[in-house]
C-alpha cells in the first residue's frame, strides 16, 4: 500500500491540533492513512477562517446561551456570531470522528459567509457615506440675466400706474380750456403745431420740405436703428456704454433745442423773436 507523504501527515496533525481534538494524533493520522490507501484520496476541505479569540468571552457563551451584552468594547452581535461558528465547528468535528480511532472523510458543514447586512437589517452603501461634493465638483456660472416675468413686467406696470396717476392729478389741478371754434376767415398768427412737432416745423423754416421732412428725420432714425449693431457691448452699465449714450444724447439735445426755439422764440409770422421783448407766443 502506498504511504502518504510526510507533509500531508504533518498537515493533518497540525489541523487536528488547531481544532483541539483529543486523542492520539499519530494513531488518527495512521488510521487516516490506511483509509486513504483503501480508497480514493479524500479531498481536503478548505480551512475556514477561525475567528480571533476574544478575551471577553463569558461562561454564558461557552454554555451555548445567546450573548446579548457587549464585552470589552466588542459588540454583542459579533460575540454571538463567533459563538455560533465555534458551535458549528465543534458539531462538525464530532461527526467526523469515528469509532476505533479512525477518521471518516466527512465534508465540513458550510459556514455562512457574513453578509453586508448590519445589526437591525441596515445596509450601508458608498453613496450614503461619501458626500457627492467630495467626489464631484460643480461650478455654477454666474448669470446677470433675469426673467421677463415677473421682474421686468412688474417694474413696467409700476411705472405705467405712476405716470397715469401723475397725469390724472395734473389734469384735475391745471385748467386747460379748449380754444374757440376754427374760423376759416381768421387764421391764428402764429400758427404753431403741437409742441412735439415744433422741432419738425422749425426744420421746415430752415430747409426744403423734402430735406426737412424726409431726409433729416430719416437719417436720424436710420442711425438709431443701426446703433445696436455698431456698439455690440453687452454690458448694461453706463460707464461701459459711452458710445451709445453719446449718440442718444446728441439726438435728444438736437431735437430739444429745435422744440425750445419753435416754442418760445417764434412770434407772429413764425419769425424769430426774443420772448423777453415781444412776449411768449405759446399755448398749452
Amino acid at each position: 500500500m502506498p504511504e502518504l507523504p510526510e507533509h500531508l501527515k504533518r498537515r493533518a496533525a497540525e489541523r487536528r491540533k488547531q481544532l483541539g481534538l483529543s486523542g492520539d494524533t499519530e494513531g488518527a493520522a495512521e488510521g487516516g492513512t490506511e483509509d486513504a490507501s483503501a480508497g480514493a484520496p479524500t479531498e481536503e476541505a478548505p480551512a475556514p477562517e477561525t475567528p480571533a479569540e476574544t478575551p471577553s468571552q463569558t461562561p454564558a457563551a461557552a454554555a451555548g446561551e445567546e450573548i446579548t451584552e457587549s464585552k470589552g468594547g466588542v459588540p454583542a452581535h459579533l460575540l454571538e456570531r463567533s459563538r455560533r461558528r465555534k458551535a458549528a465547528k465543534e458539531g462538525g468535528e464530532a461527526a467526523s470522528v469515528g469509532g476505533g480511532g479512525t477518521a471518516t472523510a466527512v465534508k465540513a458543514a458550510p459556514i455562512a459567509t457574513p453578509s453586508g447586512t448590519g445589526p437591525g437589517g441596515h445596509t450601508q452603501r458608498l453613496l450614503t457615506v461619501v458626500k457627492s461634493g467630495s467626489i464631484q465638483q460643480v461650478r455654477g456660472e454666474a448669470q446677470d440675466k433675469v426673467h421677463t416675468w415677473p421682474h421686468l413686467l412688474v417694474i413696467e406696470l409700476a411705472a405705467t400706474l405712476s405716470v397715469s396717476a401723475m397725469l390724472l392729478i395734473f389734469s384735475a389741478l391745471v385748467r386747460a380750456p379748449l380754444l374757440g371754434l376754427a374760423d376759416v376767415n381768421q387764421t391764428p398768427n402764429p400758427s404753431k403745431a403741437p409742441w412735439y412737432f415744433l422741432g419738425l416745423q422749425e426744420l421746415l423754416t430752415m430747409f426744403h420740405p423734402m430735406i426737412a421732412g424726409v431726409t433729416i428725420p430719416g437719417m436720424a432714425l436710420f442711425l438709431l436703428i443701426i446703433a445696436p449693431y455698431v456698439d455690440k457691448n453687452p454690458s448694461n452699465k453706463p460707464e461701459d456704454r459711452k458710445f451709445a449714450i453719446s449718440i442718444f444724447t446728441v439726438f435728444l439735445m438736437f431735437w430739444t433745442v429745435l422744440v425750445i426755439i419753435g416754442s418760445f422764440f417764434r412770434g407772429a409770422g413764425f419769425n424769430f423773436v426774443f420772448p423777453w421783448n415781444d412776449g411768449i407766443f405759446f399755448e398749452l
